[in-house]
């Protein structure tokens, strides 16, 4: 995967430096460690898995000090081993100190997030099916974890409310029905945005298929027999996502009826913090 552009991360990086530095710096690194003392340190993987957030956690050390000198050994979206050095970065010690907690906590927590990602996609080798983010993210930091699904090799699911018209039950409920949902997704979609509805039975099903105009369905907390039943209902007709309930030891079954995608708020909402650390 190409690398965002740094400006598009900045702010969010900037503003985490901004928690942990305000009011008044790193008082302890400034009472402790000399002005003139250089330092190399090495971010460290301390198990396996899939990183991401190297190019986060280079821009962290940067907008700490531009004169460090960050060269990173692993890229995002690689596999890494126990014990492998990802990032070595040089320069004054005060600057690296300064930057460490904000560079390993984007970095263990998007590498938790690509190395849970991974394990869902190894669930779906040798079928079609495609394992994709939701909303469910932590507020404020949307891009930096859906960047993360994407390291893993997931896809992302609509960054937000503008994206796409995802038609859902409260909706479905306020509206006044399938059909007059969709007849008015209908009239008010441009020919750029796409539609998806979720349905949580095949007579809902049913009729989606039958009034048209859903891109996407998604099929809501189904068993793995009715989702089977609901791809050969469709036939192809419209791109299906299965979701709710989507835990990893599912998804080899789930993957298997033949679904298009799979959708887990886990991905982001319940990755465990990758273990990594920075060694002097």
């Amino acid at each position: 995967m190409t690398n965002l552009p740094d400006f598009l991360l900045e702010p969010v990086i900037r503003a985490a430096l901004m928690e942990d530095l305000s009011p008044m710096g790193d008082v302890t690194t400034r009472a402790v460690v000399p002005a003139s003392t250089r330092y190399e340190a090495r971010v460290n993987a301390r198990e396996e898995g899939v990183v991401s957030g190297m190019q986060v956690a280079a821009l962290a050390f940067r907008l700490v000090d531009p004169a460090l000198a960050v060269t990173t050994h692993v890229a995002d979206g690689h596999p890494c081993g126990k014990g492998q050095c990802l990032m070595t970065i040089s320069g004054s010690a005060a600057s690296i100190l300064m930057g460490e907690r904000v560079a390993l906590n984007f970095a263990g927590r998007m590498t938790g997030i690509a190395s849970l990602t991974a394990s869902f996609v190894a669930q779906t080798r040798g079928t079609k099916t495609r394992i994709t983010c939701t909303r469910k993210t932590t507020p404020g930091l949307r891009l930096i974890e859906k960047t993360a699904v994407a390291h893993g090799g997931g896809s992302n699911h609509r960054f937000g409310l503008s994206d796409a018209i995802l038609i859902k039950d409260n909706h479905i409920a306020a509206a006044g029905g399938i059909r007059a949902v969709l007849e008015a997704a209908k009239a008010a979609r441009s020919h750029m945005m796409r539609v998806e509805l979720e349905v949580d039975s095949l007579d809902q099903l049913e009729q989606a298929l039958s009034i048209g105009g859903a891109d996407v369905i998604l099929l809501d907390n189904m068993d793995t027999p009715t989702l089977r039943a609901a791809v050969a209902l469709t036939h192809g007709r419209v791109v299906l996502e299965a979701s709710g309930n989507m835990r990893l030891d599912r998804i080899a079954e789930v993957a298997a009826t033949g679904v298009d995608y799979i959708s887990s708020g886990a991905l982001t909402h319940s990755a465990r913090t990758f273990d990594l650390g920075l060694d002097f």
